[in-house]
């Protein structure tokens, strides 16, 4: 059985059920997984600096201390474009991910990040199924809530997935 579908709304900054007409749309599960992975919140590790100066961890209170879901990509909100940035986003993608590798969904992933835009940071991810058959996914702007020294306040996210 296939997973219910995700599409990312740049438009509103957010995930959302896909429709076919009246029901849901099935099928995507690597997308989905990927979405679902990147842009849910992972609760911050005890020594990460939380950027908005709270206290909050955010992160889902039913998770499994052993194996959280999400990432940690909410940490890079206003921090500078800068190459340790490129490096900790790379990172976080990759820890986020890391579960359908352990799970034997993916072989492996290559990720590469780069700054976009002022204030967007743009990542590729490619996955390597043990098939064979190799899965892109592109966001030009992945993660626009990055805000760059001087801009104004991000709305929230911005991305867009598609395949190659």
């Amino acid at each position: 059985m296939s997973d219910i579908s995700i599409t990312w709304s740049p438009a509103v900054s957010r995930g959302d059920w896909a429709l076919l007409g009246s029901q849901l749309a099935t099928g995507n599960d690597l997308a989905t997984a990927v979405l679902l992975s990147l842009f849910t919140d992972r609760v911050a590790n005890p020594d990460d600096i939380i950027p908005d100066g709270t206290n909050n961890p955010r992160g889902w209170w039913g998770d499994d201390p052993k194996s959280p879901v999400g990432s940690r990509l909410w940490l890079l909100n206003r921090s500078k474009q800068t190459t340790e940035t490129l490096s900790r986003a790379k990172n976080y993608i990759s820890e986020a991910l890391k579960w359908l590798i352990d799970d034997g969904v993916v072989a492996r992933f290559d990720i590469t990040t780069e700054w976009t835009r002022p204030g967007q940071l743009g990542a590729r991810v490619i996955a390597y199924e043990a098939s064979g058959a190799v899965i892109a996914l592109n966001s030009s702007s992945v993660w626009a809530a990055i805000e760059s020294p001087g801009a104004a306040t991000p709305q929230g996210l911005n991305v867009t997935f598609f395949g190659s």
